[in-house]
């Protein structure tokens, strides 16, 4: 039979479980702090930047020119002599298809330009369905329902 170490059992001896306690804790919360401290933005020397090489307080003419936005493109759908008819952008267009077809060359350039759907109050849904997905099915993320202030 194996006999217990004296080691443990003498009286003054320190525990070894007892002193790692207090140090992890330590540990721990130096840990904490300094994530919480850290800063994780990027330094702006590190990133790449076209500086202008004019001495003093000249002005650089190389200036990049402004982008310009698209305007709003607003599909207007309206029902006359029981058939269905699309404006795009006030232009008068008398089938579905060729509404997707004009708004996949317009997606093509910018597909972030906004689309607003302007149906009329006599329109089938199933016209204003159709067009929503022509303009969703032409790359158009964002697709917006016209609304009548008057109600």
């Amino acid at each position: 039979m194996k006999r217990p170490s004296n080691h443990l059992h003498q009286p003054g001896a320190i525990d070894i479980d007892q002193a790692m306690t207090p140090m992890i804790d330590v540990v721990f919360l130096l840990l904490v702090f300094f994530v919480w401290t850290a800063s994780f933005q990027t330094i702006e020397q590190i990133l790449p930047s076209a500086l202008s090489s004019q001495i003093g307080n000249q002005s650089s003419t190389s200036t990049p020119p402004p982008i310009k936005d698209f305007e709003d493109i607003v599909i207007t759908v309206s029902f006359k002599n029981q058939k269905p008819a699309w404006a795009l952008n006030q232009q008068p267009i008398n089938r579905i298809d060729e509404i997707q077809r004009r708004l996949a060359a317009i997606a093509s350039v910018n597909s972030a330009a906004p689309v607003i759907l302007h149906p009329q109050p006599n329109v089938p849904l199933e016209y204003v369905i159709q067009t929503y997905d022509a303009a969703k099915l032409s790359g158009f993320t964002k697709v917006a329902f016209a609304v009548n202030s008057k109600l």
